[in-house]
């Protein structure tokens, strides 16, 4: 168990290209969930993401997922920004990008409905699940 920890938690601690993609990422991701969970940021909170999830896009229990989803943007992003098991944070916001591009993105390729910036939001996390956070990371010191 310990040997898979290291591994998940293994990164370069001199690359820095992963410093400028957590904290773009982790706040992008944070500012988001909050939005869902909080209303903060003219997000319209749980209860009316629930509605949303539920009446517009079909996935029931609404409730259910928005809190995964908000929870997943919300913790994933703090995750990120302290690069804090970074590639299980990253591997997070991946899904949740996934999804969103699968139940709400997929018509058009440029917003304002197209999926330009989830894709987008989605190709960092992959290249983070790779490297790792690198320099200035958690990991990079719980690793030494």
């Amino acid at each position: 168990m310990k040997n898979l920890l290291t591994k998940l938690l293994s990164t370069n601690a001199h690359n820095w290209s992963p410093v400028v993609l957590r904290l773009v990422l982790g706040y992008t991701m944070a500012g988001h969930g909050a939005q869902k969970l909080f209303g903060w940021f003219g997000g319209y909170g749980l209860q009316g993401t629930a509605g949303f999830f539920a009446e517009q896009l079909g996935m029931k229990p609404g409730i259910f997922w928005a809190t995964l989803a908000g929870s997943g943007e919300f913790f994933g992003g703090l995750l990120l920004i302290l690069g804090l098991a970074t590639r299980f944070a990253a591997l997070n916001t991946a899904i949740v990008m996934l999804v969103a591009i699968l139940t709400v993105h997929s018509s058009a390729f440029f917003l304002p409905a197209g999926m330009e910036f989830a894709l987008s939001l989605l190709a960092m996390s992959v290249a983070l699940v790779i490297s790792g956070g690198g320099a200035l990371s958690a990991d990079s010191k719980l690793t030494k």
